[in-house]
C-alpha cells in the first residue's frame, strides 16, 4: 500500500467489532502516516479549600520555615512522596512539584479568588478575561474546545461558573453531573432513549437559531449587539453537535462506563466525571478539560469518605472522630490523589505514536485556594504530571523558589505563561502581573520547565 493510500485508509477506516481496541491505533498510525505529531492535550485538576506545602513536600527533603533563599532544583528520584499524594508514585519519575511561586495579583477574596486563579487577576473582580485553560484551549482546538466538570455539594446542581473564563465577560460552563454530560458528548452514539437526546437539542438550536437570525435583521444598536452574542453561543453550539454527530465510531470506542454516573455519593460523582474526562479525550472530542473538586465558595461533606464535617469547618481548624483538620484534610487529599492516579493510569495505557497518551498529556493538580483555606497568595503549590508530549522538563522534579520578595522568586503567572510557550502561543505576558514584585519575578516564561 502506497503513502497515499495508507493515509486514506487510515483516516477513512470504519471501526466494527474491534473498535476499542483499534481506534487509539488506528489514530496514532494516521498522525504518524501524515507527518503530524500526536495531539497535546492538558488536564487541570482544581480541588477546593487549599493544598498545604506539607501535604506535597517530599520525605526527607526538608523546606525552611520561613521559606527558601535560593532556587533548589532536585530529584524526586531520592524520596518517597507524602501519604497525601502517593497514589501519585508511580507516576513520579514523570512529574515535577512545585513550591514557592505565588499568586498575589489574584487576592481580593477571603476564600478562593475563583476565576483570578486560573485567570491571573483579582478574584473580586469577577470573570474579566481569559483563564489560562481556554487560553490553552484556543491553541488544541478540538470538537469541544474545554470541557468543564465539576462536583459540587449539591448532587442535583446542573451546571456552576467560577473558575474558566473564554473571554470578557464570558464563563465557562461546567457540567455537574456526568449523566448529563454523557448525554451532551456522547448520547449520539450511545444508542436507545439516550441517543434522541442530542439529536433533539441540536433540531431545537437550529430552530432557535434561525430565529436570532430573523429577528436580528430588524435590529440596530445595543440590542443587536446583545442578540449577536446570543446567536455567537448557539452557533458555537451548533458547531459542537454537528461536529460530534461525525464521530460516532470513535465515540463508540471510548465511551465511559456509566456505573456510577446516577450516584449522588460525592466519591462515586468525582470518580464518574474523572472517566467522562479519559473518554473526551481519548475520542477526540476535547483537548483541554478542567476538573474542578468543590472549587469556588462551595464546601463538601465527605460523608463518603466518613467526614461530616463541611471542607468550610475543617478549612477553620475543625476536626472529628479523634482527627485533626490537618489528618482529615489528607484524606480528601489523598482520595484526590488517587483519582488523577487512575486517570493518569488510563491515558497511560493506550498507545500513541512511539509513546502514550499520557506522554502527549499534561496534568496539572493545584487548589484554587492556593496554599490554605484562608490563602496567603505567598505560595501557591503545584503538581505536574506528564511532559506535553516532550514540550515539558517534568522528568521526576522538584523545584521550589526562593520566597515571596527574594532575588530569584516567581510567580504562578509565569508558570502559565510557560505553558502558553509550550503549545506555541508566544505572548510576552498573561494578564495582570503583581507590582510589588520586580520585573524578574513577573516577566517571561517559567523557563526551569521548558524543554
Amino acid at each position: 500500500m502506497n503513502i497515499i493510500d495508507r493515509r486514506s485508509f487510515l483516516k477513512n477506516a470504519t471501526l466494527g467489532a474491534g473498535a476499542v481496541v483499534l481506534q487509539p491505533v488506528l489514530r496514532s498510525l494516521a498522525a504518524e502516516a501524515n507527518g503530524k505529531a500526536a495531539p497535546r492535550r492538558i488536564v487541570f485538576f482544581l480541588e477546593g479549600n487549599g493544598m498545604s506545602p506539607d501535604h506535597i513536600q517530599p520525605l526527607g527533603l526538608e523546606r525552611p520555615g520561613n521559606g527558601s533563599d535560593k532556587l533548589i532544583d532536585d530529584s524526586l528520584a531520592k524520596y518517597k512522596l507524602p501519604d497525601p499524594i502517593g497514589a501519585l508514585s508511580p507516576f513520579r519519575d514523570r512529574m515535577t512539584i512545585i513550591q514557592g511561586l505565588s499568586h498575589k495579583i489574584a487576592s481580593g477574596r477571603g476564600h478562593s479568588p475563583e476565576y483570578g486563579s486560573l485567570g491571573c487577576y483579582s478574584g473580586a473582580a469577577g470573570p474579566i478575561a481569559q483563564t489560562i485553560d481556554a487560553a490553552l484551549a484556543a491553541k488544541l482546538p478540538s470538537v469541544v474546545p474545554h470541557l468543564g466538570l465539576a462536583l459540587t455539594p449539591d448532587a442535583n446542581q446542573i451546571v456552576s461558573y467560577s473558575s474558566s473564563v473564554t473571554s470578557k465577560g464570558k464563563p465557562l460552563p461546567y457540567h455537574c453531573q456526568a449523566e448529563l454530560a454523557f448525554q451532551s458528548l456522547f448520547g449520539s452514539a450511545a444508542g436507545g432513549e439516550a441517543a434522541k437526546i442530542p439529536f433533539l437539542r441540536q433540531k431545537l438550536m437550529d430552530y432557535m437559531s434561525a430565529d436570532i437570525k430573523r429577528v436580528q435583521s430588524r435590529l440596530a444598536g445595543p440590542e443587536r449587539e446583545s442578540l449577536d452574542r446570543y446567536l455567537e453561543a448557539y452557533e458555537s453550539m451548533l458547531d459542537r453537535q454537528h461536529g460530534i454527530a461525525g464521530m460516532q465510531d470513535v465515540l463508540r470506542a471510548n465511551m465511559p462506563n456509566t456505573d456510577k454516573f446516577k450516584s449522588t455519593a460525592e466519591t462515586d460523582r468525582l470518580e464518574a466525571q474523572c472517566d467522562m474526562a479519559v473518554s473526551s479525550l481519548l475520542s477526540g472530542l476535547t483537548n483541554v478539560v478542567t476538573i474542578a473538586a468543590c472549587t469556588g465558595n462551595s464546601y463538601m461533606k465527605w460523608n463518603s469518605l466518613g467526614i461530616s464535617l463541611a471542607t468550610n469547618a475543617i478549612g477553620h481548624g475543625g476536626g472529628e472522630n479523634g482527627k485533626t483538620s490537618d489528618e482529615l484534610l489528607r484524606i480528601i487529599r489523598s482520595f484526590h490523589a488517587e483519582r488523577i492516579a487512575a486517570l493518569a493510569k488510563k491515558l497511560d495505557a493506550v498507545k500513541e505514536g512511539n509513546g502514550t497518551v499520557l506522554d502527549n498529556t499534561l496534568i496539572v493538580y493545584m487548589s484554587d485556594f492556593g496554599d490554605r483555606h484562608h490563602p496567603s497568595y505567598t505560595q501557591w503549590p503545584v503538581v505536574l504530571i506528564g511532559n506535553l508530549g516532550g514540550k515539558l522538563k517534568t522528568n521526576g522534579r522538584f523545584l521550589e523558589y526562593p520566597r515571596y520578595g527574594v532575588k530569584g522568586h516567581r510567580t504562578i503567572g509565569t508558570l502559565y505563561q510557560g505553558l502558553l510557550h509550550a503549545v506555541g502561543d508566544k505572548r510576552e505576558q498573561f494578564n495582570n502581573v503583581d507590582l510589588a514584585l520586580d520585573k524578574s519575578a513577573t516577566q517571561g516564561p517559567l523557563s526551569d520547565i521548558l524543554a
